[in-house]
Order: C-alpha cells, then structure tokens, then sequence
C-alpha cells in the first residue's frame, strides 16, 4: 500500500461523497443526483487513478503490482469497450462442454512443448513453445508471463497453468494482430474458446472497470431465477484467490478451468 501511497483520508471520503450521490437518487427519484454521482466518481478516479470505485460504491487500491498486470487490465478494458454477445450466466454454462473439449485438445500443445516429459513447461521451453506459436514477446515479458502463471513457484507451468497462460496471451496479442489475420497464434480453434472466456469475463463485469465485484457477480447468478445468492458468493470466493473483493482476469481464467473439470482430471 505504501509503494502507490494509498490515501485512507481520501479513499474514505470519496467513497462516503459518492454514496451519498447514489443514496440522493435513490431516496428522491432524482436522475440529477445520480449522474452527479457518476461524475464525482469518474472524476475521483481521474485525480486517484491508484483507487478503485466498484460498481457497489466500495472502494479499494487498483494499481497493479507488476508491469504485466497492467498490460493485462489496459487489453481487458480495451476489450470491454467492442461489448460481448453473451447475454446471461445461463449461456456460459450451455458453451461449457464445448470449452471444455476444446480446452482438452489443447493437452496435445502442452506435451508437444514438454520436451523433458517433466509434466510441466519450464521458461526455457516455453520460449520454444512462443517461437512455435510465432508470439513474439521479449525475453523480459516472457519471463514476467512465467512468473505470473506460475501459481505455486515450482519453476514449471502445469497443463491448467498453460492454458490461462495461452489465454492471457491471446488477450495481450490483440493489438499485434493484423487486422485481415484471422489468428493471432495459429491455433485458431483455440483461440476461438480463448474469446468466449474472454467474452464471459465481459458479460460479469457489467460495469466495465475491469474487475468483477462481489454484487456483480451476485446480480448475474440471480437473474438466472434458478441460484440465490449463497450459489453467487460460493463462486465468487472461489475466483477471488487474493481475497480483495475484486476478481481480475487471471484470477476469472483460473476458476473457469476447475468449473470445465480440467484442474480435477490433472490431480487425480
């Protein structure tokens, strides 16, 4: 908290000032009061850009810790701006036998790249697997992209690791593709699921800041009509790895391969 020098003083009052806008609405009917609010709150972020107001009014520090990270919600808020096609929690989990098959074929990548049978991708060799693929990151950015997906530090991707990895590369190679390319890493099948996460993660963010909150999360589970809220915060505590009441899109990526079954069938 220190290194982006979080303000408590002006996290407190920005939060009560812009709950009171919102309260003023909500009491009076007022529409006045209400983009006053979404003024406030969109002004508040430009002066404190290392502050996050939540679609629930809530507040937290939003800077990212590492310079990928960035890059990460940069292309994610990016993408949030095109909109995405899914309209309901309930067209996620109907696409979910699909993701999970083509996720499946992506076994044969990960062992093609495992050149020492080890059961996981060392850096070494996934800088083989990027030169494959044609991904031309730095050796810096590779290294940060290890580091990052590398969840228990045991210098090696898992199959369940590799695959958020090729996601979340997918995502950060949009800007680099050519606008006529129809794939951005020759894999255009998988690329294919890598957009419906990407549209999926869109959908639950409804209110674009590139993270999904607890209410929203709880809002689209219960227009659903068929999971209350209990259902909500189960899925959300199990997104929510750093437990900051804010789910990034790596950490969204994770939770999705154990809801297709992938993490379960690699531990057993």
């Amino acid at each position: 908290m220190s290194s982006n020098r979080f303000n408590k003083t002006n996290l407190k009052q920005g939060d009560a000032i812009f709950t009171q806008f919102i309260l003023i609405s909500y009491i009076n009917g007022s529409l006045n009061a209400y983009f006053k609010g979404c003024i406030f709150r969109s002004s508040f972020r430009l002066q404190h850009p290392d502050i996050l107001i939540m679609g629930d009014g809530s507040a937290k520090a939003s800077v990212p810790k590492a310079k990928l990270e960035a890059q990460i919600l940069e292309a994610v808020l990016k993408r949030e701006t095109k909109g995405t096609s899914i309209k309901s929690i309930n067209m996620i989990i109907l696409k979910f036998p699909k993701i999970d098959e083509s996720l499946r074929k992506c076994k044969v990548i990960f062992e093609q790249f495992d050149e020492d049978k080890s059961g996981a991708i060392d850096l070494k060799e996934l800088k083989h697997c990027f030169e494959k693929l044609q991904v031309k990151f730095t050796n810096e950015e590779i290294n940060e992209i290890f580091k990052t997906c590398d969840l228990n530090d045991d210098m090696g991707i898992s199959f369940n690791e590799f695959i958020v990895l090729l996601c979340l590369v997918y995502l950060l190679k949009e800007d680099h593709a050519a606008p006529e390319c129809k794939s951005r890493m020759g894999i255009p099948d998988l690329e294919a699921t890598f957009e419906t996460l990407v549209e999926s993660f869109v959908f639950l963010d409804s209110n674009k800041d590139g993270h999904v909150s607890k209410n929203e999360m709880i809002r689209a589970i219960e227009e659903t009509k068929q999971s209350d809220g209990r259902i909500a915060m189960k899925r959300f505590e199990e997104m929510d790895w750093d437990k900051n009441g804010a789910v990034n899109f790596k950490e969204f990526l994770f939770a999705f391969t154990r809801w297709v079954g992938i993490e379960d069938d690699e531990e057993d």
